[in-house]
Protein backbone atom coordinates (compact mmCIF):
# COMPACT_ATOMS: atom_id res chain seq x y z
CA UNK A 1 0.00 0.00 0.00
CA UNK A 2 1.49 3.32 -0.94
CA UNK A 3 1.58 6.38 1.78
CA UNK A 4 -1.68 8.76 1.59
CA UNK A 5 -3.81 11.38 3.26
CA UNK A 6 -7.27 10.96 3.60
CA UNK A 7 -9.87 13.59 4.68
CA UNK A 8 -13.84 13.89 4.07
CA UNK A 9 -15.58 16.39 5.98
CA UNK A 10 -19.10 16.22 4.21
CA UNK A 11 -21.81 15.59 6.86
CA UNK A 12 -23.83 13.09 5.94
CA UNK A 13 -27.75 13.97 7.27
CA UNK A 14 -29.23 10.13 6.24
CA UNK A 15 -32.92 9.13 5.87
CA UNK A 16 -36.44 9.92 5.72
CA UNK A 17 -37.36 13.02 5.60
CA UNK A 18 -34.48 15.08 6.44
CA UNK A 19 -34.73 17.56 3.64
CA UNK A 20 -37.10 19.04 6.04
CA UNK A 21 -33.86 20.75 8.16
CA UNK A 22 -32.11 22.56 4.88
CA UNK A 23 -33.12 25.71 6.16
CA UNK A 24 -32.00 24.97 9.73
CA UNK A 25 -28.93 23.17 8.40
CA UNK A 26 -27.66 25.77 6.11
CA UNK A 27 -28.22 28.54 8.67
CA UNK A 28 -26.69 26.65 11.17
CA UNK A 29 -23.59 26.42 8.72
CA UNK A 30 -23.55 30.64 8.54
CA UNK A 31 -25.20 30.90 5.28
CA UNK A 32 -27.76 33.73 4.73
CA UNK A 33 -27.76 34.36 0.97
CA UNK A 34 -28.22 31.27 -1.19
CA UNK A 35 -28.37 30.28 -4.48
CA UNK A 36 -30.74 27.23 -4.94
CA UNK A 37 -29.78 25.45 -8.42
CA UNK A 38 -31.82 22.31 -9.48
CA UNK A 39 -32.43 21.00 -12.96
CA UNK A 40 -35.79 20.37 -15.00
CA UNK A 41 -39.26 19.70 -13.39
CA UNK A 42 -38.70 16.93 -11.26
CA UNK A 43 -38.43 18.10 -8.31
CA UNK A 44 -41.05 20.46 -9.09
CA UNK A 45 -43.30 17.12 -9.57
CA UNK A 46 -42.39 15.43 -6.68
CA UNK A 47 -42.89 17.66 -3.90
CA UNK A 48 -39.04 18.64 -3.12
CA UNK A 49 -39.41 21.73 -4.30
CA UNK A 50 -42.00 22.87 -2.18
CA UNK A 51 -40.45 21.30 0.73
CA UNK A 52 -36.85 22.94 0.20
CA UNK A 53 -38.53 26.61 -0.20
CA UNK A 54 -40.82 25.98 2.65
CA UNK A 55 -37.45 25.24 4.70
CA UNK A 56 -35.74 27.94 3.52
CA UNK A 57 -38.31 30.34 3.90
CA UNK A 58 -39.13 29.18 7.91
CA UNK A 59 -35.26 30.03 8.40
CA UNK A 60 -34.94 32.86 7.29
CA UNK A 61 -32.33 32.32 4.37
CA UNK A 62 -32.98 34.34 1.32
CA UNK A 63 -32.16 32.68 -1.98
CA UNK A 64 -31.90 32.69 -5.24
CA UNK A 65 -32.87 30.26 -7.67
CA UNK A 66 -30.91 28.82 -10.88
CA UNK A 67 -33.02 26.24 -12.60
CA UNK A 68 -31.22 24.24 -16.18
CA UNK A 69 -28.99 21.49 -15.26
CA UNK A 70 -29.10 19.07 -17.73
CA UNK A 71 -26.78 16.01 -17.84
CA UNK A 72 -23.23 16.42 -18.62
CA UNK A 73 -23.73 19.80 -16.98
CA UNK A 74 -22.72 23.31 -18.84
CA UNK A 75 -20.17 25.31 -18.64
CA UNK A 76 -22.50 28.18 -19.84
CA UNK A 77 -24.58 27.83 -16.85
CA UNK A 78 -21.71 27.42 -14.52
CA UNK A 79 -20.65 31.15 -15.76
CA UNK A 80 -24.47 31.72 -15.40
CA UNK A 81 -24.29 30.69 -11.59
CA UNK A 82 -21.15 33.01 -10.88
CA UNK A 83 -22.39 35.64 -12.65
CA UNK A 84 -25.61 35.44 -10.18
CA UNK A 85 -23.54 34.59 -7.20
CA UNK A 86 -21.24 37.85 -7.35
CA UNK A 87 -24.31 40.15 -8.14
CA UNK A 88 -26.55 38.48 -5.31
CA UNK A 89 -23.23 38.35 -2.85
CA UNK A 90 -24.47 34.62 -2.26
CA UNK A 91 -22.44 33.03 0.09
CA UNK A 92 -23.56 29.57 -0.55
CA UNK A 93 -24.78 27.43 -3.11
CA UNK A 94 -27.32 24.40 -2.62
CA UNK A 95 -27.43 21.89 -5.37
CA UNK A 96 -30.67 19.92 -5.15
CA UNK A 97 -30.11 16.69 -8.00
CA UNK A 98 -27.94 14.25 -8.66
CA UNK A 99 -24.34 14.99 -9.72
CA UNK A 100 -24.87 17.48 -12.43
CA UNK A 101 -26.41 19.88 -10.19
CA UNK A 102 -23.62 19.15 -7.42
CA UNK A 103 -21.04 19.60 -10.24
CA UNK A 104 -22.61 23.00 -11.45
CA UNK A 105 -22.41 24.27 -7.60
CA UNK A 106 -18.67 22.97 -7.32
CA UNK A 107 -17.47 24.46 -10.12
CA UNK A 108 -19.27 28.00 -9.49
CA UNK A 109 -17.85 28.25 -6.00
CA UNK A 110 -14.78 28.26 -7.26
CA UNK A 111 -15.53 30.30 -10.31
CA UNK A 112 -16.40 33.39 -8.28
CA UNK A 113 -13.49 34.48 -6.57
CA UNK A 114 -11.68 33.19 -10.09
CA UNK A 115 -10.87 36.55 -12.06
CA UNK A 116 -10.50 34.69 -15.57
CA UNK A 117 -12.82 32.69 -17.44
CA UNK A 118 -13.23 29.24 -15.36
CA UNK A 119 -13.23 27.08 -17.95
CA UNK A 120 -9.24 27.73 -17.81
CA UNK A 121 -9.58 25.64 -14.22
CA UNK A 122 -12.36 23.14 -15.25
CA UNK A 123 -9.70 22.61 -18.14
CA UNK A 124 -6.20 22.71 -16.14
CA UNK A 125 -5.36 25.84 -18.74
CA UNK A 126 -4.55 27.63 -14.86
CA UNK A 127 -4.22 24.99 -11.94
CA UNK A 128 -5.26 25.73 -8.51
CA UNK A 129 -2.78 27.28 -6.24
CA UNK A 130 -3.12 25.27 -2.87
CA UNK A 131 -6.98 25.66 -2.00
CA UNK A 132 -8.07 28.65 -3.63
CA UNK A 133 -10.82 30.55 -2.30
CA UNK A 134 -14.08 29.59 -2.71
CA UNK A 135 -17.90 29.21 -1.73
CA UNK A 136 -19.29 26.84 0.08
CA UNK A 137 -21.49 23.92 -1.09
CA UNK A 138 -24.24 22.07 0.33
CA UNK A 139 -26.63 19.60 -1.33
CA UNK A 140 -29.85 17.39 -1.07
CA UNK A 141 -29.23 14.03 -3.44
CA UNK A 142 -32.28 12.60 -5.64
CA UNK A 143 -29.67 10.38 -7.64
CA UNK A 144 -27.05 7.62 -6.41
CA UNK A 145 -24.50 8.00 -9.46
CA UNK A 146 -21.85 10.51 -9.59
CA UNK A 147 -20.69 10.48 -5.77
CA UNK A 148 -20.38 14.05 -6.06
CA UNK A 149 -21.68 14.79 -2.80
CA UNK A 150 -18.52 13.71 -0.90
CA UNK A 151 -16.22 13.51 -3.53
CA UNK A 152 -13.16 16.21 -4.20
CA UNK A 153 -13.83 17.09 -8.13
CA UNK A 154 -16.55 17.88 -10.66
CA UNK A 155 -16.97 17.07 -14.08
CA UNK A 156 -18.20 19.72 -16.81
CA UNK A 157 -19.17 20.17 -20.47
CA UNK A 158 -18.13 23.03 -23.26
CA UNK A 159 -20.92 22.09 -25.36
CA UNK A 160 -19.37 24.54 -27.95
CA UNK A 161 -15.92 22.56 -27.80
CA UNK A 162 -17.48 19.19 -27.21
CA UNK A 163 -15.09 19.02 -24.72
CA UNK A 164 -15.79 17.06 -21.38
CA UNK A 165 -13.13 18.19 -18.51
CA UNK A 166 -12.76 18.79 -15.02
CA UNK A 167 -10.55 19.79 -11.99
CA UNK A 168 -10.65 18.82 -7.94
CA UNK A 169 -9.99 20.31 -4.40
CA UNK A 170 -9.75 18.83 -0.74
CA UNK A 171 -12.27 22.17 -0.33
CA UNK A 172 -14.24 21.02 -3.35
CA UNK A 173 -16.42 18.14 -1.02
CA UNK A 174 -19.26 19.70 -0.03
CA UNK A 175 -19.62 20.77 3.27
CA UNK A 176 -23.17 18.67 4.10
CA UNK A 177 -25.12 16.05 1.89
CA UNK A 178 -28.97 15.66 2.71
CA UNK A 179 -29.62 11.77 1.89
CA UNK A 180 -33.53 10.75 1.55
CA UNK A 181 -33.85 7.14 0.17
CA UNK A 182 -37.71 8.04 -0.54
CA UNK A 183 -36.57 10.76 -2.98
CA UNK A 184 -34.95 8.27 -5.50
CA UNK A 185 -38.51 6.34 -5.79
CA UNK A 186 -39.39 8.08 -8.56
CA UNK A 187 -36.71 7.37 -10.84
CA UNK A 188 -37.06 5.82 -14.15
CA UNK A 189 -35.33 2.19 -14.22
CA UNK A 190 -33.15 3.91 -16.71
CA UNK A 191 -31.37 6.24 -14.80
CA UNK A 192 -31.37 3.88 -11.93
CA UNK A 193 -29.73 1.47 -14.17
CA UNK A 194 -27.21 4.21 -15.06
CA UNK A 195 -26.52 5.15 -11.78
CA UNK A 196 -26.03 1.70 -10.93
CA UNK A 197 -23.32 1.34 -13.43
CA UNK A 198 -21.46 4.82 -12.50
CA UNK A 199 -21.47 3.30 -8.97
CA UNK A 200 -19.90 0.18 -9.48
CA UNK A 201 -17.23 1.72 -12.40
CA UNK A 202 -16.18 4.05 -9.71
CA UNK A 203 -15.06 1.46 -7.85
CA UNK A 204 -13.84 -0.15 -10.03
CA UNK A 205 -11.84 2.28 -11.54
CA UNK A 206 -9.82 1.98 -8.02
CA UNK A 207 -10.36 -2.02 -7.63
CA UNK A 208 -8.23 -2.90 -10.92
CA UNK A 209 -5.04 -1.20 -9.51
CA UNK A 210 -1.47 -3.22 -9.41
CA UNK A 211 -0.50 -1.86 -5.91
CA UNK A 212 -0.12 -4.66 -3.54
CA UNK A 213 -1.11 -4.98 -0.03
CA UNK A 214 -4.64 -3.67 -0.27
CA UNK A 215 -6.91 -6.63 1.10
CA UNK A 216 -8.97 -4.50 3.30
CA UNK A 217 -9.62 -2.08 0.03
CA UNK A 218 -10.14 -5.00 -2.40
CA UNK A 219 -12.85 -7.02 0.48
CA UNK A 220 -14.70 -3.04 0.58
CA UNK A 221 -15.05 -2.93 -3.19
CA UNK A 222 -16.06 -6.29 -3.40
CA UNK A 223 -18.87 -5.50 -1.00
CA UNK A 224 -20.10 -2.39 -2.75
CA UNK A 225 -20.35 -3.83 -6.06
CA UNK A 226 -22.13 -7.21 -4.58
CA UNK A 227 -24.63 -4.48 -2.80
CA UNK A 228 -24.92 -2.94 -5.84
CA UNK A 229 -25.93 -5.83 -7.71
CA UNK A 230 -28.18 -7.26 -5.26
CA UNK A 231 -30.05 -4.17 -4.69
CA UNK A 232 -30.32 -3.22 -8.31
CA UNK A 233 -32.34 -6.44 -8.86
CA UNK A 234 -34.72 -5.56 -5.87
CA UNK A 235 -35.77 -2.03 -6.86
CA UNK A 236 -36.36 -3.64 -10.80
CA UNK A 237 -39.14 -5.26 -9.18
CA UNK A 238 -39.64 -3.11 -6.25
CA UNK A 239 -38.52 0.33 -6.81
CA UNK A 240 -40.47 2.14 -3.31
CA UNK A 241 -38.06 -0.35 -1.78
CA UNK A 242 -36.50 1.78 1.19
CA UNK A 243 -33.79 -0.50 2.28
CA UNK A 244 -32.77 -1.72 -1.43
CA UNK A 245 -32.59 2.05 -1.97
CA UNK A 246 -31.28 3.07 0.91
CA UNK A 247 -27.90 0.75 -0.02
CA UNK A 248 -27.54 1.82 -3.28
CA UNK A 249 -27.27 5.50 -2.44
CA UNK A 250 -24.62 4.55 0.36
CA UNK A 251 -23.09 2.38 -1.87
CA UNK A 252 -22.60 5.93 -4.10
CA UNK A 253 -21.36 8.16 -1.75
CA UNK A 254 -18.40 5.33 -0.65
CA UNK A 255 -17.70 4.02 -4.06
CA UNK A 256 -16.33 7.91 -4.71
CA UNK A 257 -14.68 9.29 -1.32
CA UNK A 258 -12.01 7.68 -2.21
CA UNK A 259 -12.03 5.50 1.08
CA UNK A 260 -11.46 2.20 -1.13
CA UNK A 261 -9.61 4.09 -3.21
CA UNK A 262 -6.44 5.83 -0.91
CA UNK A 263 -2.87 4.35 -1.56
CA UNK A 264 -3.35 2.59 -4.34
CA UNK A 265 -2.57 3.51 -7.95
CA UNK A 266 -5.98 4.05 -9.64
CA UNK A 267 -6.98 3.45 -13.02
CA UNK A 268 -9.68 5.88 -14.61
CA UNK A 269 -9.22 5.00 -18.09
CA UNK A 270 -12.55 4.29 -18.89
CA UNK A 271 -13.77 7.58 -17.45
CA UNK A 272 -11.17 9.07 -19.47
CA UNK A 273 -12.72 6.97 -22.59
CA UNK A 274 -15.83 7.94 -21.68
CA UNK A 275 -16.10 11.72 -20.98
CA UNK A 276 -14.39 12.02 -24.50
CA UNK A 277 -17.43 10.00 -25.91
CA UNK A 278 -19.85 12.04 -23.66
CA UNK A 279 -18.44 14.93 -24.64
CA UNK A 280 -18.79 14.48 -28.60
CA UNK A 281 -22.64 12.49 -28.24
CA UNK A 282 -24.13 13.64 -25.09
CA UNK A 283 -24.61 10.30 -24.39
CA UNK A 284 -25.79 9.32 -20.41
CA UNK A 285 -21.95 8.84 -18.22
CA UNK A 286 -23.48 5.67 -16.91
CA UNK A 287 -24.86 4.36 -20.44
CA UNK A 288 -21.18 5.49 -21.42
CA UNK A 289 -19.64 3.40 -18.95
CA UNK A 290 -22.01 0.68 -19.68
CA UNK A 291 -20.44 0.23 -23.40
CA UNK A 292 -17.19 0.52 -22.57
CA UNK A 293 -16.06 -0.85 -18.85
CA UNK A 294 -17.21 -5.26 -20.10
CA UNK A 295 -14.95 -4.46 -23.25
CA UNK A 296 -12.15 -3.30 -22.14
CA UNK A 297 -12.55 -6.03 -19.20
CA UNK A 298 -12.06 -7.97 -22.41
CA UNK A 299 -9.05 -6.45 -23.61
CA UNK A 300 -7.35 -6.24 -20.37
CA UNK A 301 -8.08 -9.93 -20.21
CA UNK A 302 -4.93 -10.95 -22.58
CA UNK A 303 -2.26 -8.85 -20.81
CA UNK A 304 -1.20 -11.87 -18.51
CA UNK A 305 -0.28 -8.71 -15.63
CA UNK A 306 -4.30 -7.96 -15.26
CA UNK A 307 -5.44 -11.48 -15.03
CA UNK A 308 -5.47 -12.68 -11.46
CA UNK A 309 -7.09 -9.62 -10.40
CA UNK A 310 -9.91 -9.49 -13.34
CA UNK A 311 -10.14 -12.85 -12.12
CA UNK A 312 -10.79 -12.19 -8.64
CA UNK A 313 -13.19 -9.51 -9.64
CA UNK A 314 -14.73 -12.81 -11.70
CA UNK A 315 -14.52 -15.20 -8.67
CA UNK A 316 -15.92 -12.76 -5.77
CA UNK A 317 -17.93 -10.14 -7.11
CA UNK A 318 -19.84 -12.72 -9.75
CA UNK A 319 -19.11 -16.44 -7.98
CA UNK A 320 -17.35 -17.01 -10.63
CA UNK A 321 -14.99 -20.47 -11.09
CA UNK A 322 -11.80 -19.02 -12.34
CA UNK A 323 -10.40 -21.21 -15.01
CA UNK A 324 -6.70 -20.64 -14.55
CA UNK A 325 -5.69 -22.53 -17.60
CA UNK A 326 -8.20 -20.85 -20.04
CA UNK A 327 -8.38 -17.24 -17.68
CA UNK A 328 -9.74 -15.19 -21.13
CA UNK A 329 -13.19 -17.31 -20.42
CA UNK A 330 -13.70 -16.57 -17.29
CA UNK A 331 -13.13 -13.03 -17.50
CA UNK A 332 -15.20 -12.75 -20.41
CA UNK A 333 -18.37 -14.27 -18.43
CA UNK A 334 -17.41 -11.84 -15.90
CA UNK A 335 -17.80 -8.87 -18.24
CA UNK A 336 -20.99 -10.24 -19.83
CA UNK A 337 -22.88 -10.14 -16.27
CA UNK A 338 -22.16 -6.93 -15.93
CA UNK A 339 -23.88 -6.50 -19.73
CA UNK A 340 -26.63 -8.42 -18.77
CA UNK A 341 -26.91 -5.94 -15.99
CA UNK A 342 -26.69 -3.16 -18.15
CA UNK A 343 -28.95 -4.64 -20.47
CA UNK A 344 -32.01 -4.86 -17.59
CA UNK A 345 -32.11 -1.13 -17.22
CA UNK A 346 -31.92 -0.61 -21.14
CA UNK A 347 -28.68 0.88 -20.98
CA UNK A 348 -26.71 0.45 -24.81
CA UNK A 349 -23.87 -2.37 -24.62
CA UNK A 350 -22.29 -1.26 -27.95
CA UNK A 351 -21.65 2.17 -29.92
CA UNK A 352 -23.94 1.13 -32.23
CA UNK A 353 -26.94 0.68 -29.84
CA UNK A 354 -26.05 4.50 -28.41
CA UNK A 355 -26.51 5.18 -32.35
CA UNK A 356 -22.73 6.44 -32.03
CA UNK A 357 -20.74 6.03 -35.19
CA UNK A 358 -17.07 5.43 -36.14
CA UNK A 359 -15.81 8.67 -37.13
CA UNK A 360 -14.38 10.21 -34.26
CA UNK A 361 -11.85 7.03 -32.97
CA UNK A 362 -9.46 8.62 -34.66
CA UNK A 363 -10.26 11.97 -32.86
CA UNK A 364 -10.53 10.31 -29.34
CA UNK A 365 -7.83 8.09 -29.49
CA UNK A 366 -5.49 11.59 -30.22
CA UNK A 367 -6.74 13.20 -27.10
CA UNK A 368 -6.51 10.61 -24.76
CA UNK A 369 -2.82 9.83 -25.99
CA UNK A 370 -1.80 13.56 -27.09
CA UNK A 371 -1.48 11.91 -30.33
CA UNK A 372 0.55 8.70 -29.53
CA UNK A 373 3.07 10.27 -27.23
CA UNK A 374 1.30 9.38 -24.44
CA UNK A 375 0.22 6.49 -22.49
CA UNK A 376 -3.27 6.15 -21.35
CA UNK A 377 -4.54 4.14 -18.19
CA UNK A 378 -2.59 2.15 -15.10
CA UNK A 379 -4.15 -0.89 -15.03
CA UNK A 380 -3.07 -2.00 -18.78
CA UNK A 381 -1.61 0.82 -20.20
CA UNK A 382 -3.26 1.70 -23.46
CA UNK A 383 -1.31 2.89 -26.60
CA UNK A 384 -3.04 4.76 -29.10
CA UNK A 385 -3.29 1.99 -30.88
CA UNK A 386 -5.13 -0.34 -28.47
CA UNK A 387 -7.58 2.54 -28.19
CA UNK A 388 -8.54 2.29 -31.54
CA UNK A 389 -8.48 -1.45 -31.59
CA UNK A 390 -11.03 -1.19 -28.40
CA UNK A 391 -12.83 1.20 -29.95
CA UNK A 392 -13.46 -1.01 -32.91
CA UNK A 393 -14.73 -3.80 -30.48
CA UNK A 394 -17.20 -1.66 -28.80
CA UNK A 395 -19.00 -1.14 -32.49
Amino acid sequence: MNNFIFQCSTKMIFGKGQEHVVGEELKRQGASNVLFVYGGHSIRRTGLYDKVVRSLKDAGIAFTELPGVVPNPRVSLVRKAIEICREKKVDFLLAVGGGSVIDTCKAASYGVFYQGDIWDLISHKVELQGDMQHLPVGDILTLPAAGSEESDSCMISDEELKIKSGFGAPGMRPVFSIMDPELTYTLPVYQTGCGCIDIMSHVMERYFSHTEDTEMEDRMAEAILKTVIDNFEIVLKEPENYGARSEIMLCGTWAQNDMIGSGKEQDWFNHGLEHEISGLYDIAHGAGLAITFPHWMEFCAKDKQCQPKLLQYAERVWGLSPDYLHPEKTISKAAGNLRTAALKAGLPTTLSAANIGTGKFEYIADRMTDGGKKIAGNFHRFTKEDILVLLEAMK
